[in-house]
């Protein structure tokens, strides 16, 4: 009993210390996020009480009101804490792979399956809605690296459904906060078997994480392909 309550306060403990690493986080990057939060819980409690006050309820309308602010503060925070992470993550080599690990369920995301010189990357997603190929870099040099990788994965799952994202803010292309949702939004035309079946014939082509000592997540400014390295 001590050693599940002592584990229960140890998990306890992890969360609070990430919330407060997430805030400090989010703060850097957006200062006024405490004032906004507070500021929200502040009114919603605040209306809830006023009507409890109003229809002789103001016990019940005060608890409700306390549970509504709470929820209301954690899905603002939640959502700027969110941006600021885009935000810090923008621009970075390797940023999207990051997003694309945190799709969720019944996606598997293999990060930079093809990669040439200039740090032009593409990451690989296969889920429900099929293949969805996800590229980072200079938009003219991605379009010839895409269709490399297409070309690359027509030989052995010709009947799987291909679609293409090229990450950036022009014209066509989507933003890395919008990457998840886009992923997300795309029509499911896949069962479960065959996304495993496809997911199988695409693990032997292997991929270029696996050969090279990347760190995972965003890549370091600067980083350079190896001159022994396999350039697609």
């Amino acid at each position: 009993m001590a050693r599940k309550e002592n584990a229960d306060s140890a998990a306890n403990q992890g969360r609070l210390k990430q919330i407060a690493q997430t805030y400090k986080m989010t703060r850097r990057v957006d200062p006024k996020v405490g004032l906004v939060v507070g500021g929200v819980g502040i009114v919603t409690f605040g209306v809830l009480l006023a009507v409890g006050f109003l229809i002789n309820h103001p016990l019940y309308l005060g608890i409700l009101g306390f549970i509504l602010a709470f929820l209301a503060m954690a899905i603002i925070f939640g959502r700027r804490a969110e941006r600021a992470a885009f935000g810090q993550m923008e621009g970075q080599p390797g940023a999207a792979a990051a997003v694309l690990e945190n799709v969720g369920r019944g996606w598997t995301t293999t990060p930079a399956v093809a990669m040439n010189r200039n740090q032009d990357v593409v990451h690989r997603a296969v889920g429900k809605a099929g293949i969805v190929l996800v590229a980072e870099g200079n938009p003219n040099r991605l379009k010839s690296l895409l269709a490399a990788e297409k070309k690359r994965m027509a030989r052995i799952v010709m009947d799987v459904p291909v679609h293409d994202i090229i990450v950036g803010d022009g014209e066509g292309q989507v933003p890395l906060k919008k990457v998840r949702t886009t992923l997300l939004k795309l029509p499911r035309v896949l069962d479960g078997p065959k996304v495993t079946a496809t997911n199988d014939r695409l693990r032997a082509l292997g991929d270029l994480m696996s050969n090279m000592p990347l760190p995972k997540g965003p890549m370091p400014k600067g980083m350079r392909m190896p001159r022994g390295g396999k350039a697609r």
